[in-house]
C-alpha cells in the first residue's frame, strides 16, 4: 500500500516540530527564467545505463508519460511515452498543493497573509460562515492537514468536487478533533487555503501565481482545474508541462532562488521540505520513513529528499544531497478500475525513481 494510501487513515501528531531544514543551496544555483541547458548523463556523473532502464521500466508502464531528470541545474534526461511530448500539458492533481504551498510562501513575505497563525476566518469570514471551531483553524493547519474535519479523502474528496460550494462544503463538516491535533490528508482544505489568499491579494489565483511564481521561472500556459465564482481547484487539477514542472523542482532544490533571484523565501522552502511532525510512515516503494512537511511529503530516504505528490504517480522528487530533480507523470484517468488500482500504479512509478533514477546519481 502506497505512504498516501496508509496516511489518508487519521494520524496521531506525536509531535509538531516546526522546524527547518537549515540546508545550503546546491552548488550550481541556476537562472530558471531561461530555458533549460542539457547535457549528457556523463557531464553529472550519472550512469545512462541506469537512466536507460529507468525508461525501459516506465514503457512497460502502460500509463507512464513521461520521465524528466535534472542534477547539477542540467537537464540530462528526457523521456515521454504512448502520446505524450515535451509539449503536452499534464494533469498533475495534487501537486497542485505544492504549487500552492509556493504561493503561501511568496504572500506570506509580502504581507498578503499576515501570519500562519492567524485563524481563517479572517481571510474568510466576511463571505463564508464559520462557527468557533473553524475560527480555530489557523492557516498554519491548512498548511499541515491538521484543520482536525471530520474527512475521508479517498471518499469525501469525490463528493466535495461536484458539489454546488466548495469552501462552505468543508467548513458545514463537523469538526472531530481541535485543529492541530491530527493530521488527516484534506484536498478541500487546500482549496481554502489557496481561496484566503485570492480574497487576501484581490487576485485571481492563476493570475497571483502567473506573476509572482510562473513569470519569474518562464513558466507560461499553466491550466487551473476551475470550480465556481470565478475561482480554480487550489488542491488539485493544474496543468504543467514536464520541463515547467522540472522547473519547480529546481526551485525548490535552489531554495527558492532562480540565479540571484528569491521567488520563494528560503525559509518557507525550508518549513516546506522538513518534516513537520515526529511520526513516519516506515516506507512506501522503497521510500524510508515518509511524512509531511508544509505542502510537500518529506522522506528519509536519502538526506533532504522530499517530493510533491499527486494522485496516480504525478512527481516532483527533489534529493538535496544528490542534486537532483525527477519528474514523473501518468495517464491517471480510470486507474481506479485497473486491477492493481491507483496504489499499484503510484508504487510501480516510486520503483522506477528509487530503484534505477536514484542509484544512478550515486
Amino acid at each position: 500500500m502506497s505512504a498516501r494510501a496508509r496516511l489518508l487513515v487519521v494520524f496521531a501528531l506525536v509531535g509538531l516540530l516546526g522546524c527547518s531544514s537549515g540546508g545550503e543551496a546546491p552548488a550550481t544555483r541556476i537562472d530558471l527564467s531561461q530555458p533549460w541547458a542539457t547535457g549528457t548523463p556523463a557531464d553529472v556523473g550519472m550512469s545512462q545505463q541506469s537512466l536507460d532502464k529507468a525508461a525501459s521500466a516506465c514503457a512497460a508502464i502502460p500509463r507512464c508519460r513521461a520521465l524528466v531528470v535534472a542534477r547539477h541545474g542540467l537537464l540530462v534526461f528526457e523521456r515521454y511515452f504512448v502520446d505524450a511530448s515535451a509539449d503536452t500539458p499534464f494533469d498533475v492533481r495534487s501537486v497542485t498543493k505544492s504549487v500552492t504551498g509556493a504561493l503561501t510562501g511568496i504572500a506570506l513575505r509580502d504581507g498578503i497573509l499576515k501570519s500562519l497563525d492567524d485563524s481563517m476566518g479572517n481571510y474568510i469570514g466576511a463571505v463564508y460562515t464559520l462557527d468557533d471551531q473553524n475560527r480555530a483553524v489557523h492557516l498554519a493547519h491548512l498548511t499541515t492537514m491538521t484543520g482536525g474535519w471530520q474527512w475521508d479523502d479517498t471518499v469525501d474528496y469525490n463528493l466535495w468536487i461536484v458539489s454546488d460550494e466548495h469552501v462552505q462544503y468543508l467548513l458545514d463538516r463537523p469538526h472531530v478533533v481541535a485543529p492541530g491535533a491530527f493530521f488527516d490528508y484534506n484536498s478541500a482544505a487546500v482549496h481554502v487555503l489557496g481561496v484566503a489568499l485570492q480574497l487576501a491579494s484581490g487576485t485571481p489565483l492563476p493570475d497571483y501565481a502567473n506573476q509572482h511564481l510562473f513569470a519569474p521561472l518562464a513558466i507560461d500556459g499553466a491550466a487551473w482545474e476551475e470550480l465556481e465564482n470565478g475561482r480554480v481547484n487550489a488542491g488539485a487539477g493544474i496543468q504543467l508541462k514536464g520541463r515547467d514542472l522540472l522547473k519547480l523542482g529546481q526551485l525548490y532544490l535552489q531554495r527558492g532562488w532562480s540565479g540571484a533571484t528569491s521567488v520563494v523565501p528560503e525559509s518557507w522552502v525550508d518549513q516546506s521540505s522538513s518534516p513537520q511532525f515526529s511520526w513516519r510512515d516506515p516506507d512506501d516503494g522503497g521510500l524510508q520513513s515518509v511524512t509531511y512537511g508544509r505542502l510537500w511529503w518529506v522522506s528519509d530516504h536519502a538526506p533532504g529528499t522530499f517530493f510533491a505528490w499527486g494522485y496516480g504517480g504525478q512527481f516532483i522528487f527533489v534529493v538535496t544531497s544528490l542534486d537532483l530533480v525527477v519528474v514523473t507523470t501518468t495517464n491517471w484517468q480510470g486507474v481506479s478500475q485497473d486491477p492493481n488500482g491507483v496504489v499499484g500504479l503510484e508504487d510501480q512509478m516510486f520503483g522506477v525513481v528509487v530503484n534505477d533514477v536514484f542509484p544512478a546519481a550515486k
